[in-house]
This record gives structure tokens, sequence and C-alpha cells, in this order.
């Protein structure tokens, strides 16, 4: 992670606004700009408004990078004056970096300063800055050192990513396998999610969650839990009381350290409900988890997944796809918050009634295994008051470590398993990041006309 000038931009390609990506660089010591790579992931559709608006204001005619021929012929040339904070994966071997995702702009770095920086490993920058000032080395650093020696195959070791770790993070029992089949270790969940947070944020802020732990790692007993004390998890914000006045107050992660810390915490999964805090009493999006029984195979789920779109489009209903990270595929829908969670969940079951009724051989509306063997139960019961989804981008205490990941429609037919990515595997992703979810707020629809549609009269 760190800072890039920005020299220029690409156009915008299908349906998305503003710009395609940004063209980065950085200067040597004789004052000269290089290109560094581009970065389009990491946007939402205000983010992709508001920095076309900066940069028209700084357009020029002039290529400001040194002479390569690794920019797009097409880019768009702007004063070399605005700085970008971006994470990436690697530095390849001409000088550009990989699998990057923009985090925001820097106001308080001047262009002129940024050179490229060079990778601290992992065990120095994650002691305390009083052990870094006696001189003193912490024990956890020290495991960590060990760790990386020891470990056989570190999917994770070779990214920048982990130079980046906050200083005040101190990752207990880096070392410790959490996953035999992957050979993951904690600290390469912990890596992971500072590589995604930028993009899983998106679907994390404002929203009450669940944390999944896994003390014992993948295969040992799990904790679900809607409640904690903060004290012991950073960046970790209580919810009003208000919002659920029966039990204790909700949980929302809405920054980098909160994800760290729950990370340190041994939370592998992020589970999100379906409303915002601030407007808790109508969910804003409807979830159909397509949950496969004993002998379904992935095609099947495949072809469930666009028979579920299929009928949504019928009725009006935008339908966005992600892999569950697991066996199956989420389909969600975007919602105007203006029905409360009885209505929402109530229509949910019918239309999954529907749809059990009109191909029973595919579909079960019972979701009890012995009602499913051969056939989908499209779980519908995700969309009751306090119920959770894994959220795109968290990681699932499954064996190899799958992640739920946004898709584009287009690529269904083309994926492996709802765990084609993996923690292992994700920076492969992340050039695409959420951009097959960029038209996702405002499709936000209202389900009034499909329930009319259908019949369906809420109690």
């Amino acid at each position: 992670r760190q800072e890039f000038v920005i020299g220029g931009y690409t156009d915008p390609k299908g349906s998305r606004v503003g710009i395609g990506s940004l063209l980065l660089g950085y200067y040597d010591d004789e004052g000269t700009l290089h290109y560094a790579g581009n970065v389009g992931a990491g946007f939402n559709d205000t983010s992709l408004r508001d920095i076309i608006a900066k940069l028209k204001k700084v357009a020029s005619d002039t290529n400001p990078f040194a002479p390569t021929k690794a920019i797009e012929k097409k880019a768009h040339w702007v004063k070399p004056t605005l700085v970008a904070e971006v994470t990436f994966g690697e530095w390849t071997g001409s000088g550009s970096i990989r699998h990057s995702v923009f985090h925001g702009l820097r106001t308080d770095k001047k262009a002129a300063s940024i050179r490229r920086e060079q990778a601290t490993h992992v065990e120095d920058v994650m002691q305390p800055q009083s052990e870094l000032k006696s001189g003193k080395r912490s024990t956890t650093a020290t495991k960590a050192t060990n760790a990386t020696k020891a470990a056989k195959a570190d999917p994770l070791a070779d990214s920048d990513v982990d130079s980046k770790l906050p200083t005040t993070l101190k990752v207990t029992n880096p070392d410790r396998c959490i996953d035999p089949v992957s050979g993951m270790t904690k600290i390469d969940l912990v890596r992971y999610y500072a590589l995604v947070s930028g993009l899983m944020l998106e679907h994390l802020k404002g929203r009450p969650l669940a944390l999944v732990r896994a003390p014992a790692g993948v295969g040992g007993e799990l904790f679900f839990q809607k409640h904690s004390e903060v004290g012991k998890l950073p960046g970790v914000k209580q919810l009003p009381q208000e919002l659920d006045p029966e039990h204790p107050t909700m949980l929302e992660v809405p920054n980098v350290q909160g994800l760290l810390s729950c990370a340190q915490w041994n939370v592998v999964e992020f589970h999100t409900q379906n409303a915002f805090a601030k407007n808790y009493d109508k969910p804003n999006r409807m979830v159909f988890d397509l949950d496969p029984g004993q002998g379904v195979s992935w095609q099947q789920i495949q072809e469930a997944a666009q028979l579920m779109r299929a009928f949504l489009e019928q009725l009006g209903l935008p339908a966005f796809l992600k892999t569950s990270g697991g066996k199956g595929l989420h389909v969600v829908v975007p919602l105007k918050p203006q029905h409360g969670w009885d209505v929402v969940k109530g229509f949910s079951s019918f239309i999954v009634e529907h749809m059990a009724r009109t191909l029973p051989d595919r579909f079960a509306f019972k979701s009890g295994p012995k009602n499913r063997v051969g056939k989908i139960f499209i779980d519908y019961l995700r969309n009751g008051r306090g119920a959770t989804t894994a959220a795109a981008w968290s990681a699932r205490a499954r064996p190899g470590m799958g992640i739920s990941v946004p898709v584009a429609w287009s690529e269904l037919e083309h994926l492996k398993g709802g765990d084609h990515w993996t923690v292992a595997t994700a920076h492969t992703r992340l050039d695409h990041g959420n951009t097959p979810w960029a038209d996702y707020a405002k499709s936000a629809a209202s389900i009034t006309k499909a329930m009319k549609q259908m019949g369906y009269k809420p109690a």
C-alpha cells in the first residue's frame, strides 16, 4: 500500500461512468515521473463522478510520464498534482503494480514527494511503537519471523500488502495454522483482510453484522456472535440500543482498524444484515441463497441461478450475483427501503414457493436435508429481521478457505464452484474488485409492483 501520483486516466467501458482507470506514477530523485501501472478497482459511482470532476480541472495536453510503451494510446493526460492511495499485490519485473485497488485521494501529500516505497517485513511493522523505540523485539514479532521462515508455501508472503499492516496491530500466534487443507495461517488471513479492506468495507459500512469466530481454526468449534464488548476490538462500533432493545447492542465494522482487529480476534467470517442501521426497520436488499442438497451438480446450481435471475427480471426486479465462498451462489436484489422485515421476508418466501411449485424437480421449498436430496433449497430465511448473509469478500471457515466474490452474470458459466476464489487466490481477482456490481446502488427497485403482479398480499 502506498501513494502514487496521478498522471492520466482512461475512458470507462460499458455502463461505467467517469473513468476506466487511473494512470499512476512516482518520482525519482531527479524529478522524473515514472509510470507504475494503473488502478481501476475500488471505485463506486460517487467516487467515479467525484474524481473525474477533479481530473478535468487539471487536464493537460502533455504526457507527464517518462517515455514508455506501457501506457494505453488513448489515455487522457492531467497535470501531476493529485495523489492516490492504492493497495496492490506486487511489483512486476517491468516496474508496474498488479492487482491494485484505489482507496482515495491524499490531500495531505505533495505529488513531488512521492517515491517508490520499499517493502518492510511484516514482523517489523507489527511491533508496537514503544518496543520499536526501546529496541526490544516482541514475542509476537519473533514468532512471525519464525513462521515466515518455516512456511512451506505461503501464497501471500510475497505480497507487499503485509508491509503496511498498522504499527499498532499486534497479531498473536501469527504462525498458527487455521486451515490444514490450504496451509493458511492466522497472519495470512490478517494480510488477506488488509488486502481487500477497501473492497470489503463497501459491503460492511452501515450494516449490523454477525462475526463467526474460529479460535481452533477450520474444522474446530465456531462461535457466531452478533454482540460483543468492543473494548478488545478497536474500530468496531456498537450500534444504538434502540435498534434492537430486547437484546444487547448490535455491531458494525466501519473501518480497516475494525476489520483487522476482528481478524486478530480469530474472526474468519463477516455476515451482514439486509438493512442499514440508519433505517433498520426497512430492508434495502433481498437475498436468495442457492443451497444445494446431496447429489446436486455445479452445473445444476449455475442453471438454478439463471432461472432465479430470469424470474426476478420478469417481476421487474434487478438481480446481482456473487459466489458464496462455499458450495452455492447468492442472488441479491437491491431494494428501495419501503417495506418492513415481515413483508420482505414474506414476499421472498412467496417467490421461492412459486419456484419450487413450478420446477419441483429442481427446487425444494423446505430446508431439511431429506427434503432436498438432488434439489436446491433457495434459502429465503436470510431475509428475516436479524438474519445475516456472508458479506462480499468474506472468507469462509471451510476447508480451502473460499471467499465470497461479486461476479457479473456473463462470468457465471466460467465459474468452477461457489469457492472459485480462495484467500490464497484472491489477488487474481482484485483487478475486477466490485466492478461487476457497479450499478448495484442505482438499480434499487420497489417490490410493490412485483407483489401485485404475483398476487401476494402482505398479512
